[in-house]
């Protein structure tokens, strides 16, 4: 069932062709087909990167430089481009229509500016998967926090995706914005260049400040899920609920290991 989208909330924004001639239909109609494969896709993943893990466990690390770079790179500029789209038709809610209606919306799964860069947000997660491979083929640490964030975002943003969730924009304009500070620092260090700890302590806590705000907005859900026009499947509200609390302690650990540790140690010797 279409949802209903206020026509005041459609106003031309200087869409492109391309995206204008995007059938948002079609792809909801794909994703309600095929959503549920994205427990089949993370099984894979899971045999997959755990496989190659032990697979090098003897050999030596490949160094993959160039490849990293590029695809690091490409996922930069996708995440900049995705989020300028997507940010066109916040922006233009939050100036017009007020906070509530920019989270309560379903305008953009079918405006002609943001309708095409929703679709292909839900299905990066699947792609940003091979993150994970480029980590255990270059014998780098893979942490729980790696993994579980990339297994759990694939599954709840193509479910979201299928049920046109009230809030997905949001998740989508704050994750794009991150992701492009994000994947330009694997960029450049896939490049060689060493980036400064206090950067990388930023990035960080963009990080933990950008689950702060889903928890937020998760819990604003909650309050206006009574509310027609704001609805949301209680599943996902409570699924999301925990999985961002998990993601906001497990950020919180590695920043704590990672910096607040070794500056300690460092102050001791």
């Amino acid at each position: 069932m279409e949802p209903s989208v206020d026509p005041s909330e459609l106003q031309p924004l200087g869409e492109y062709d391309f995206e204008k001639n995007f059938s948002h239909l079609a792809a909801r109609k794909w994703m309600e087909e095929n959503w549920q494969k994205t427990f089949i896709f993370s099984t894979i993943y899971l045999i997959l990167i755990f496989g190659i893990q032990h697979f090098m466990k003897e050999r030596r690390p490949f160094n993959l430089r160039a490849p990293l770079a590029l695809w690091s790179f490409s996922l930069t500029l996708f995440s900049i481009i995705a989020a300028w789209r997507i940010w066109k038709q916040m922006a233009f809610l939050l100036l017009n229509k007020g906070f509530k209606r920019s989270v309560c919306s379903r305008s953009f799964y079918v405006h002609p500016v943001s309708k095409l860069w929703m679709y292909l947000f839900a299905l990066s997660k699947l792609v940003e998967m091979g993150d994970t491979v480029f980590i255990v083929l270059r014998k780098k640490k893979l942490i729980f926090l790696h993994w579980y964030h990339h297994l759990v975002t694939t599954i709840m943003s193509w479910y979201s995706y299928k049920i046109m969730a009230a809030g997905l924009a949001w998740n989508a304009a704050l994750n794009l914005c991150i992701h492009s500070v994000v994947y330009s620092y694997y960029t450049v260090t896939a490049m060689g260049f060493r980036v400064p700890k206090p950067i990388m302590m930023l990035i960080t806590i963009s990080q933990i400040v950008q689950m702060a705000l889903f928890l937020v907005l998760n819990i604003i859900g909650f309050s206006w899920n009574n509310d027609k026009e704001c609805q949301t499947s209680w599943p996902v509200l409570i699924i999301s609920f925990f999985f961002y609390i998990t993601l906001l302690a497990l950020f919180y650990d590695f920043f704590r290991k990672t910096y607040w540790s070794s500056t300690k140690k460092s102050k001791q010797n």
